[in-house]
C-alpha cells in the first residue's frame, strides 16, 4: 500500500465507525454525496458512472481476495506452530517431572562401610554439639527477620495482586503468564468486526506496540525482559479481541508487568501454573499432586517427600543399630 493510499485511512476509518449499519450505510453516504454534490452520475454520459464503479470494484476485489487468502494461510500456520509448541512443551514437562520423580524414588540401602562412616559423622557432630557454648541469639535473629519482613512489605504494598493466571486485569487489556510465555488479550472497542488489516501490531525483542490503525496505540512500551520473536504470534479473535502470545527468553522468571510503564504485580504472590487435576492423565496428575504436597509441607514447616525419604533411610539405620544413642542428634 502506498503512502497516498494510507493518508486517508484514519479519516475513512473514523467515518466507518460512525455508521452503525456497517459498509452498506457507509456506501449510502458516499453515493448520496456524489449525487448531491457532484456530476458523477451525469457528467460522463449514460452508464459511465456504473462502468467506472465496477472497474474500480473489480480492481480492488482481486487484491482483497488475494490478501485475505494470504492472511488466512499465515494465521493458520501461526496457530499450527502455537499448538505444536504447546504440545511439545507439555511433553517435555511431563518427561522432566517423571524423570525427577523416578530419581527421587530411588533409595539405596547403606552398606556396612557406609553405615560405619555415617556413625562416625554422627559421633563427630554429637561431640561438637556437646562442646559448643550455649549462646542465645534468637532475639537478635528475630529482630533481623522482622526488619527484613518490614522491608519486603514496604516494597510489595504498592504492587497488584496477580489474577488467577498470574498476570493482571488492567483497564485496557488483560494478561496472564506461565514460566514459558505470556498471553495478552486486548479488547478492540469498535462497532465493527475487526480484521488483521485494521490493526497495527509491532513486536520486537524488547518492545510492543498494538492498536487500531489510525487511533492511539492501546499498548506502547518496553518489555522488562526479552522475548523470542520467532515464537511470538498474534491473531484476531471473533473480530473483537486482539490475542498476543509472547515467548519468554528466560523461562525461569516471572514477569511483574508486560511493559515497564504499566503497574507491577507482586511476583511473590504468583501461584504455580493452574490446572484442573481432573483434566490430567493419571501419570501427570500424580506428579502434580506430589508437587502440591511438597509445597504444602514447606508452608507448614514439615519435610517434603524427598526429605521424608532421607529421614526414612536414617530411621532404618537407627532401627538396625538399637545399641546406639541417637537421642541428642539432629539430622538435616
Amino acid at each position: 500500500m502506498t503512502t497516498d493510499e494510507q493518508k486517508f485511512d484514519g479519516l475513512l476509518l473514523s467515518l466507518a465507525q460512525q455508521h452503525e449499519g456497517g459498509v452498506k450505510d457507509l456506501l449510502e453516504t458516499i453515493f448520496s454525496f456524489l449525487a448531491r454534490k457532484t456530476d458523477f452520475y451525469t457528467g460522463g454520459g449514460e452508464g459511465a458512472a456504473e462502468k467506472l464503479v465496477m472497474s474500480i470494484l473489480k480492481k480492488y476485489e482481486a487484491t482483497a481476495v488475494a490478501r485475505t487468502e494470504t492472511e488466512k494461510a499465515e494465521r493458520a500456520e501461526q496457530e499450527r506452530k502455537r499448538k505444536e509448541k504447546l504440545e511439545k512443551k507439555k511433553k517435555e514437562e511431563q518427561t522432566a517431572s517423571f524423570e525427577s520423580l523416578t530419581d527421587d524414588a530411588k533409595i539405596v540401602e547403606l552398606t556396612d562401610e557406609q553405615a560405619s562412616k555415617l556413625q562416625s559423622e554422627i559421633d563427630a557432630k554429637k561431640s561438637v554439639e556437646e562442646n559448643k557454648p550455649s549462646v542465645s541469639t534468637s532475639s537478635t535473629e528475630d529482630k533481623k527477620d522482622i526488619k527484613v519482613d518490614e522491608e519486603e512489605d514496604e516494597e510489595e504494598k504498592n504492587k497488584l495482586k496477580p489474577n488467577i493466571g498470574n498476570g493482571a486485569d488492567l483497564p485496557n487489556y488483560k494478561w496472564t503468564q506461565t514460566l514459558q510465555d505470556l498471553e495478552i488479550r486486548v479488547p478492540l472497542k469498535v462497532n465493527f468486526s475487526v480484521r488483521p488489516r485494521d490493526v497495527q501490531v509491532s513486536i520486537t525483542k524488547k518492545h510492543l506496540t498494538c492498536g487500531i490503525k489510525g487511533q492511539a496505540a492501546i499498548i506502547d512500551g518496553e518489555f522488562p525482559h526479552e522475548v523470542k520473536l520467532e515464537e511470538s504470534t498474534w491473531v484476531i479473535e471473533d473480530g473483537k479481541v486482539l490475542l498476543i502470545n509472547l515467548e519468554k527468553v528466560n523461562k525461569m522468571q516471572w514477569w511483574s508487568h508486560v511493559v515497564t510503564s504499566d503497574p507491577e504485580i507482586s511476583t511473590k504472590k504468583v501461584n504455580p501454573e493452574p490446572s484442573k487435576l481432573s483434566d490430567l492423565d493419571g501419570e501427570t496428575r500424580g506428579l502434580v499432586e506430589k508437587m502440591m504436597y511438597d509445597q504444602r509441607q514447606k508452608e507448614l514447616g514439615l519435610p517434603t517427600s524427598e526429605e521424608q525419604k532421607k529421614q526414612d533411610v536414617i530411621k532404618k539405620f537407627m532401627e538396625q543399630h538399637p545399641e546406639m544413642d541417637f537421642s541428642k542428634c539432629k539430622f538435616n
